[in-house]
């Protein structure tokens, strides 16, 4: 008993040392923000600028976009990652037939079976239901389980050490507003401190008595080449997870396309159209766009899907107020599709003999078969 105690408390010991470890790259970072806040806002506007106007806009511009730009890291960090509903669970009685089947194609049946009142249209590569035998559910579209979380996230991109916490469907639009506001706030940084580091670089600093013998010209270079390199890296990641959004895909699906019930693999499967994307993630209110405030389309267990647009109205509304758009039919197919994909009028046995026979009018049927309502009265033509 002593010694099972004794481990216990070491993986304890272990578990909270690697807890305090993931918030180092976030002390990293912020660690640098502050240095960058006393830099620029210290020795480059307050010492080295002389003209009063000019302090005044570099600041007021400058504290405009470092707000947005911690609001969103804050929120991008502390938000909680979204987790499967404990509905969605696995029943003990299941799970233990389930290990007991040795059969592939048994545990298949089991799973659609277990399965059949959840909307997941997502396969594993056999073709099964997804499921993780980790944490005993199944698993909705586009999650995955995260082994730093331990436990299975919705729509899952990736887990970023930065923010010590998985971007998700929680937290994915604070994300992009993140890099976005990121590399905003370099490119302002070294923007407005290139002419005196130009200056510096020239030694008038020196000449001038200005900042002469003090850590201040070596603080404005700093921040410039700090400045600088995250920019440049913050273009190309900002870039692609822009791109991402655009085709409405997570990261883990750019790597492997996410296969289907119905159609199979296909990496476009979500992709609804740009706007249709963007508002997914964003939502339909443009005002909320650009703050650091959730407005994401949806509940994380259900998407619209390219091939259902065609069809039928997306399964969500925004924030439950607006209806999603039907678009997306009128502007990429140019035919009229009748009916709602799932039921379709039947001709009886007798007027497909009286066909073959020879006594039906041709031109009738064409025209019954493009306008069906003028036999089947309960037919929609949309």
């Amino acid at each position: 008993m002593s010694n099972l105690g004794e481990r216990k408390k070491k993986t304890n010991s272990c578990a909270g040392c690697m807890r305090v470890l993931k918030w180092i790259p976030v002390l990293f970072i912020l660690s640098i923000i502050v240095w960058s806040y006393y830099a620029y806002v210290v020795e480059l506007c307050i010492l080295a600028i002389d003209n009063t106007a000019e302090k005044v806009i570099f600041l007021l511009f400058y504290h405009i976009i470092n707000t947005l730009f911690l609001w969103s890291y804050w929120k991008t960090i502390f938000t909680p990652a979204g987790t499967v509903p404990s509905t969605w669970r696995i029943p003990e009685v299941e799970i233990e037939r389930l290990l007991r089947i040795e059969n592939q194609e048994q545990q298949k049946r089991l799973l659609e079976y277990i399965a059949k009142d959840y909307p997941v249209s997502n396969r594993t590569l056999s073709g099964s239901i997804r499921f993780c035998d980790k944490c005993k559910i199944i698993k909705p579209d586009r999650s995955h389980h995260c082994s730093v979380c331990g436990t299975c996230i919705l729509k899952m991109d990736h887990h970023c050490p930065w923010v010590n916490n998985c971007v998700n469907f929680t937290n994915y639009k604070f994300f992009v507003l993140f890099l976005g506001y990121a590399l905003l706030y370099c490119l302002y940084v070294a923007l407005t401190s290139l002419e005196c580091f130009i200056r510096f670089w020239r030694s008038e600093f020196v000449e001038q008595g200005e900042l002469g013998g003090s850590m201040g010209r070596f603080h404005i270079l700093f921040l410039f080449f700090v400045a600088f390199m995250f920019a440049i890296s913050l273009i190309s990641l900002f870039g692609y997870h822009v791109y991402l959004l655009l085709v409405n895909r997570t990261t883990l699906e750019a790597f492997r396309a996410p296969i289907f019930r119905i159609g199979g693999q296909d990496k476009n499967g979500y992709n609804l159209g740009k706007l249709a994307n963007f508002q997914e993630v964003f939502g339909d209110d443009w005002k909320l766009w650009f703050l650091p405030i959730f407005t994401s389309q949806g509940d994380g267990l259900r998407y619209a899907m390219r091939t259902q647009q065609v069809y039928q109205k997306p399964i969500y509304n925004s924030m439950g107020a607006t209806d999603a758009r039907l678009e997306y039919k009128e502007k990429h197919f140019n035919f009229l599709i009748f009916g709602d994909g799932f039921s379709y009028p039947m001709r009886h046995c007798e007027e497909d003999a009286e066909s073959l026979l020879g006594h039906s009018d041709t031109r009738l049927e064409i025209e019954e078969d493009i306008f069906p309502e003028t036999r089947f009265h309960d037919t929609i033509v949309p």
